[in-house]
């Protein structure tokens, strides 16, 4: 007995992941709760490559008191040898009594063999404790070990009355500065940011992390961006989404960041191949129809065929506010 139950201390280990660090790409944020009988606890999450993976923090910090203890781990341990040793085997090696797991790892080199290889060496595994909650916690790395692509998330800026520039294509700056910095660090959290040509000739972005601390991403055109843009160094691709999808994903990317412009949020989206919106609205109104939208091209042509998701999040920032969209259909499924 360790004076919990698993519902709580998988919920510890789900902390220790969602604990701010540095990203761990393209390795998944995997957090990990070491409770002793006496209800001693030692918490640990992935550290980024080559570090250490989060069982081995919480059992290096945990030491001795391992020993006869429970271990909750928001991902099965690897069983077997890649940027560090297999984390079944520390596990073992530890002494600990019992693993919680909240869910099977899907990476073919995983697939139950953590889990297969500790129940061999005695330990007692439970598997499925706060499922949903890790499943989204992990949903970009899931969907990459699925499907292969990265998980897409879509930016957006507009103002209360949907338009993201004026008439004569002016945007910046839509959005006040809190939202950017919160923008900024969507960038910090992605392997990649994608735009559209279009969007380089017009705006000459930088696409880097500018107002956060942070790693600059993968900056990624569609087409061929000018020689002097400041875009660049840039990965320039074309061809079909699907497919860039797919090159990406191979290449480790498992976050994308796609912001723009009308045309490529168009195409991600009508394509079905976006994972996530994060939406921004800012207190102002164009007050016409001349200005440009969200997504380029013609709207659905009836009520019955608009397309329709679910709020997750509705964050105030300054005078913006933030919200976090999800489609009606599981991460990946496109």
């Amino acid at each position: 007995m360790t004076g919990i139950d698993d519902s709580e201390g998988m919920a510890l280990a789900i902390a220790a992941a969602d604990a701010p660090h540095p990203s761990v790409s393209p390795n998944p944020r995997v957090g990990c709760a070491i409770v002793t009988i006496e209800g001693v606890i030692h918490t640990g999450a992935t550290e980024p490559p080559p570090g250490r993976h989060a069982e081995r923090v919480a059992l290096d910090a945990a030491g001795e008191d391992a020993r006869g203890a429970t271990a909750f781990v928001t991902l099965e341990p690897c069983g077997h040898h890649g940027r560090t040793p297999p984390c079944a085997d520390a596990l073992i090696d530890s002494g600990v009594d019992r693993v919680v797991v909240a869910i099977e790892d899907p990476d073919p080199l995983v697939a139950g063999e953590g889990v297969e290889l500790l129940r061999e060496a005695g330990v007692s595994v439970d598997v499925g404790e706060r499922t949903d909650e890790v499943e989204a916690q992990l949903a970009a790395y899931l969907t990459h070990r699925r499907t292969g692509r990265p998980y897409v998330t879509l930016k957006l800026a507009a103002t209360l009355d949907g338009r993201t520039a004026a008439p004569d294509r002016t945007s910046q700056w839509i959005t006040g500065e809190a939202a950017r910095a919160d923008a900024h660090r969507l960038r910090a959290a992605s392997d990649a940011i994608l735009v559209g040509a279009g969007t380089v000739r017009a705006d000459d972005p930088s696409l880097t992390v500018r107002h956060v601390d942070g790693t600059d991403p993968l900056r990624v055109v569609l087409g061929q961006a000018p020689s002097q843009a400041r875009v660049h160094p840039c990965r320039e691709m074309s061809g079909e989404l699907p497919e860039i999808l797919d090159e990406l994903g191979a290449d480790e990317v498992v976050r994308l960041l796609v912001e723009g412009g009308a045309t490529v949020a168009a195409d991600f989206h009508r394509a079905g191949l976006v994972d996530r919106y994060v939406v921004y609205l800012a207190p102002a109104l164009m007050g016409g129809d001349d200005a440009p939208g969200l997504f380029a091209g013609p709207a659905v042509t009836t009520i019955g065929d608009v397309w329709r998701g679910r709020i997750t999040d509705v964050v105030r920032l300054g005078d913006d506010l933030r919200i976090d969209l999800l489609p009606n259909h599981e991460p990946g499924d496109h």
